[in-house]
């Protein structure tokens, strides 16, 4: 408990860190941006700039679980640590209207703690997801369509929500993270702004999920938030970058701490085959998704730590795509 909570207060003092907490199809991220002044070190695990916040309120119960994932250009990968809790621990308060929650007082800034905060009904197991307002004509409008569902074709509530870009205010059981900045949509060009910025997606929603089928969630357990340390092969911006050996190992370590054993033994028993310059046909795949995507990143990790050669190909040939053949600056992450 003690070492999470350390790395968790450290982790906030970085800006290179970033940080959700939602759900599948409903999430409220907090990032640094380069022309804010560096974190200062956290008060109660609290950071706060103009554009967003984030408060982790509790840890008691909470298992990280770190891992990796694919990333849809072949030279890069993800990573995160995801904060997870029991089924039943995680569980919010599932609303499926829109409601109104009264005046909130734990907002993290004192200025918003006189505005009202409504649930928007999105019915999801491990957050409430909000919307915080002290506009009074939203306030008409919300309060006119409360008990309604915000997806209603003739809810005028979402509109105005769009026009008016009120706070966004994720809930957990771990704790909250709100954005102050526009919503991603005509104002914005359509894209999501630099830095704390919201994602809702219907389609998602709609499945019921509680995570990505990408994340390896344990059993009984469900995420109420992650963390993403800094990438070493992707900026702020999910730009590339050159490959960054200590964000490498640092998160490495995370893995041999939080991470998953079976990720990690089939990556090793990639790079011992790599290492002594072994044919692909001689490796037996795994037969899980999960396994396979081990492979994979094992397979783009190796290219960025050693470069490219012909037992590599073959092997990218056989699980994966040629990393060497990806474009600069490529735009998936």
């Amino acid at each position: 408990m003690q070492r999470l909570y350390d790395f968790v207060n450290n982790s906030l003092t970085d800006p290179e860190t970033g940080w959700n907490m939602g759900s599948f199809g409903a999430i409220a991220e907090f990032h640094h941006v380069g022309d804010e002044p560096p974190p200062e070190l956290p008060a109660d695990l609290t950071q706060a700039t103009t554009r967003g916040a984030i408060r982790i309120e509790q840890l008691e119960a909470v298992r990280p679980l770190a891992y990796e994932t694919l990333s849809a250009a072949p030279h890069r990968w993800a990573q995160g640590i995801s904060f997870c809790l029991p089924t039943g621990n995680a569980a919010m308060s599932n609303r499926k209207v829109l409601t109104e929650l009264g005046v909130d007082t734990r907002a993290i800034r004192a200025q918003d703690q006189d505005a009202v905060i409504f649930d928007m009904g999105l019915g999801q197991h491990q957050v409430d997801f909000c919307i915080r307002t002290s506009d009074h004509e939203l306030l008409e409008v919300l309060r006119q369509n409360e008990g309604r569902s915000l997806f209603d074709a003739d809810n005028p509530a979402m509109t105005a929500i769009m026009k008016t870009h009120p706070h966004r205010v994720a809930l957990t059981r771990i704790g909250r993270v709100e954005v102050y900045q526009k919503i991603g949509g005509p104002d914005t060009a359509g894209k999501s702004p630099e830095g704390p910025h919201t994602h809702l997606l219907p389609k998602l929603l709609r499945t019921g999920r509680t995570h990505s089928a990408n994340t390896p969630i344990p059993e009984g357990w469900v995420p109420c938030g992650a963390i993403h340390p800094e990438s070493p092969v992707s900026g702020r911006m999910g730009e590339d970058r050159e490959f960054d050996r200590d964000s490498f190992d640092r998160f490495q370590q995370l893995l041999q701490t939080w991470g998953s054993e079976g990720h990690l033994e089939i990556k090793n028993a990639v790079w011992q085959a790599l290492k002594k310059r072994q044919s692909p046909d001689e490796f037996e795949a795994p037969s899980t998704r999960l396994g396979r995507s081990s492979v994979r990143n094992a397979l783009r990790q190796w290219y960025r730590m050693h470069g490219d050669d012909d037992v590599l190909r073959r092997w990218c040939e056989a699980f994966d795509r040629n990393p060497g053949e990806a474009e600069p600056e490529f735009p998936g992450h």
